[in-house]
């Protein structure tokens, strides 16, 4: 086998591992990386935020005002969480979601830290803080999960597919209608 030969094949497997890692990392046989890689991958504001239960600025963060159309993963794990369908600006500073877009992504509990108690919104299998929900959204659910950018990878449509995400792109095909 010559040398150009191997060097298409590696390039193949290497797509093929990358797809297959992707799409398994919404699987329930996900497993969180230690706190060490969690440290090596992460800026240090997205592990604050996603393991020590963090805050970013408001209005100084990647997505408060992103209106480009795709979704937002966990940062951590790669599960789908938020669609840019169900973004809001509400006026915070921070992405505003009307609901999730995968509702088994995300734990909701208590958050005592600060009063008035808060719901901690937190990714399922990741174990991620996103953020907060509130009761005080817009009509159609009357929530907005209030999340952090850091906790969040933003995926735009036109990547969907090739990063592991095409089961949502029809999504989209609807907005376009």
């Amino acid at each position: 086998m010559n040398y150009s030969m191997k060097s298409i094949l590696l390039s193949v497997a290497t797509v093929i591992i990358t797809v297959f890692f992707i799409s398994g990392m919404a699987a329930t046989s996900y497993q969180k990386p230690s706190d060490e890689i969690l440290k090596k991958r992460l800026t240090p504001l997205q592990y604050q935020v996603t393991q020590q239960q963090g805050t970013e600025p408001p209005y100084n963060n990647a997505y408060w005002d992103n209106e480009k159309s795709g979704i937002y993963v966990d940062i951590v794990s790669g599960d789908p969480l938020f669609s840019s369908l169900d973004k809001y600006d509400s006026k915070t500073g921070w992405p505003s979601f009307t609901k999730p877009l995968e509702p088994e992504n995300i734990i909701l509990r208590p958050d005592t830290s600060l009063l008035p108690a808060r719901t901690e919104v937190v990714s399922k299998n990741a174990g991620s803080h996103l953020g907060h929900v509130f009761d005080d959204g817009p009509p159609s659910t009357n929530k907005r999960y209030c999340m952090n950018s850091a906790a969040l990878l933003f995926i735009p449509v036109e990547e969907m597919k090739k990063r592991g995400y095409g089961k949502y792109l029809y999504l989209f095909k609807q907005q376009k209608k």
